[in-house]
């Protein structure tokens, strides 16, 4: 069974960024591997980034140079994660960040960079820094495409999202691409996104922001539960909306900005689970009546990461016996398994801790064959829900990582 395609939205271009690509040859010649974004001066940039100890240089160093504010252009390179490359590793990224400020006017703290390919090989500095000239003069408002191609590693398609929405007579937009299809359980996999919107946000709330949207979309997916080394997610206020700056996070312009990103980075997630490496299914997994979203996240995560649960689902097998498993050792404690109930889609499998006497593994089979289907999961002890998005595991996830690096 083939994935869906993902369709190339229209892209709202904003005011105050440009985007430019361009070809180094990092890995595979000939194609987009070098990305610059430029953002006007007195925009806020937020990030938020991998948790793995073995984090990339570049997110060392961009999380450094973010400190330090007055972001002016970000710098992405595929091919190559520069990372677990030690001392010499950080020595590149900066020297990458040094040519495109001293190309773009600024200086080499005014870059963030941001890598994603192959761990423990050294970066080829030459060929990126060969590269920004050319990336620098294709800058354009309209280069969405280009970027969400040019940060394409094992994808198989360039995923994006836009929205605008209306305030005082006045349009606002947010518009974003990402990466990532395989090592995919962010938590802040080969996972980038890069987000813009053209409000005027105070530092603070647009870091509030992005923190509520992460948590909304990125740290809901799963494909293999791998966090990598350069998990990263920028969210950009370019500042250049004629309103006046959402200074708190709170009032109905922020709550109109912060759920217009949410849908935006949600569309991101669910298109990386979509394009997950050998992905057929894209699954939903609600997990409802928890005490608290702690646990319905574990049983959630639990049921998303069991091979046995994925690579029957990739089957059209309705094995419930491994979802209900894969509850049964999430961790929970004083968990009555006498109030657990489990659909799929509409069909009700496991009723108070049994099978529910009127299914039928016709009925079951019916919903896995289906690209796209939800396992729910009624646990009967509190009013906690969370939802998880993930894939099914298939002969090609093995096959795509197995030949990763030839």
């Amino acid at each position: 069974m083939e994935k869906a395609k993902i369709d190339w939205p229209h892209m709202h271009p904003i005011n105050g960024v440009r985007i430019g690509a361009a070809r180094a040859g990092i890995k595979k010649p000939g194609r987009l591997d070098v990305l610059i974004f430029e953002i006007a001066k007195g925009a806020s940039v937020a990030g938020v980034f991998t948790q793995n100890a073995f984090c990339a240089a570049p997110v060392m160093v961009a999380k450094e140079h973010l400190s330090l504010g007055d972001i002016r252009y970000l710098l992405i390179n595929s091919g190559n994660a520069n990372a677990c490359t030690g001392e010499r590793g950080l020595i590149d990224a900066r020297a990458t960040c040094t040519a495109v400020g001293d190309l773009g006017g600024v200086s080499a703290p005014q870059v963030l960079p941001f890598s994603t390919g192959v761990i423990g090989e050294f970066l080829p500095v030459d060929k990126i820094i060969g590269a920004v000239p050319e990336a620098i003069n294709a800058l354009d408002k309209d280069g969405w495409e280009s970027a969400a191609r040019a940060i394409m590693t094992t994808d198989t398609c360039p995923k994006g999202a836009s929205l605008q929405f209306e305030y005082q007579g006045k349009t606002l937009s947010v518009s974003g691409v990402a990466k990532g299809a395989g090592m995919i359980r962010p938590n802040m996999a080969t996972m980038l996104s890069f987000v813009a919107t053209d409000a005027v946000v105070a530092q603070s709330v647009l870091d509030t922001i992005l923190n509520i949207a992460v948590n909304r979309s990125f740290n809901r997916i799963t494909i293999d539960g791998d966090t990598s080394t350069n998990d990263a997610c920028i969210l950009i206020a370019s500042g250049e909306a004629e309103l006046p700056p959402i200074e708190q996070a709170e009032g109905e312009l922020f709550e109109k900005l912060c759920d217009a990103v949410v849908v935006v980075m949600q569309q991101l997630a669910r298109a990386i689970v979509r394009d997950g490496e050998g992905a057929t299914k894209f699954v939903s997994i609600e997990v409802c009546g928890g005490f608290d979203s702690d646990e319905c996240l574990k049983i959630g995560y639990s049921v998303a990461h069991s091979p046995l649960v994925k690579t029957a689902l990739y089957a059209s097998d309705a094995n419930w016996g491994r979802i209900v498993a894969a509850i049964g050792y999430a961790g929970i404690r004083n968990i009555d398994v006498t109030k657990i109930k489990v659909w799929l889609d509409d069909v009700l499998v496991v009723d108070r801790g049994a099978r529910y006497a009127g299914y039928s593994d016709d009925a079951g089979t019916a919903v896995v064959k289906r690209p796209d289907f939800t396992i729910k999961i009624e646990l009967g002890r509190g009013r906690a829900s969370e939802t998880v998005w993930t894939s099914d595991l298939s002969h090609d996830y093995v096959t795509i990582n197995a030949e990763y690096r030839t």
